[in-house]
């Protein structure tokens, strides 16, 4: 790395509100750990310009790819960027790009996607085997002239998402930071059997949300009264 671009990486990092700076470090480590055990060929959908905003490109995160290459489509990112091929997550995919590649990427743009099943269901179909995606889980609304924000994910949701394609989740892990925004990093398989043992040294880590209001005694006290009451009054109308 120059020093003109780690000074460049200083400065992106500093005008960055946390929120949004700290899930991305996060998933940017994540996928470092992760993304040598992928070979084959790789696509980045909706890349704009592959940059992971430290510094470096999504390209160099997986050095056992055969092949690497990029999507984007409309938008002042989508049109401003080089890439390999135009594909709109909302409509039918191209014949052609049916289980193009081995591995399909999707960082943070499924919050913009409205038909949000279309667009799943197409980076599960691009792919022969794996999917990987970071998504917000908790996150500030945030929208551009060319695009808007539409959904946020909990892990049962993706777990719905991708069974729905045919895949299974073989890791999730999320954001643990206070005061900042939750992403999970998700990764599902056609094969999942093949990944049991690569993954074996990457536990799953889920944040439900726990760790974004800090709790008091007395409102955890006052959660497992009303818990409490629920139970009693589900049990009487039962038993009436």
């Amino acid at each position: 790395m120059t020093l003109a671009s780690s000074r460049l990486r200083l400065v992106e990092r500093l005008l960055t509100p946390r929120e949004f700076r700290l899930p991305r470090i996060w998933s940017n480590r994540e996928l470092r750990r992760l993304g040598a055990l992928f070979g084959g060929e790789v696509i980045n959908v909706s890349a704009w310009q592959d940059l992971d905003k430290e510094g470096d490109r999504y390209r160099n995160y997986f050095p056992s790819a055969t092949g690497y290459y990029t999507s984007n489509y409309g938008g002042v990112s989508g049109e401003s960027a080089a890439t390999d091929f135009q594909i709109d997550l909302e409509k039918e995919l191209a014949g052609e790009l049916h289980a193009r590649f081995d591995v399909v990427f999707n960082h943070t743009t499924l919050e913009h996607v409205f038909d949000i099943f279309a667009a799943v269901r197409n980076l599960c179909a691009m792919s022969r085997d794996v999917v990987i995606v970071v998504v917000p889980f908790l996150q500030r609304v945030h929208t551009e002239s060319s695009f808007s924000d539409y959904w946020r994910f909990t892990h049962h949701a993706l777990h719905r998402l991708f069974e729905r394609n045919g895949l299974k989740v073989v890791y999730l892990s999320s954001t643990g930071v206070r005061a900042a925004s939750v992403y999970h990093v998700c990764i599902a398989a056609r094969h999942p059997e093949v990944w049991k043992t690569a993954l074996a040294d990457f536990p799953s880590s889920v944040n439900e949300g726990n760790n974004i209001v800090r709790s008091t005694s007395l409102s955890r006290v006052a959660r497992a009264v009303a818990k409490r009451l629920s139970a009693l009054g589900t049990s009487k109308f039962a038993g009436s």
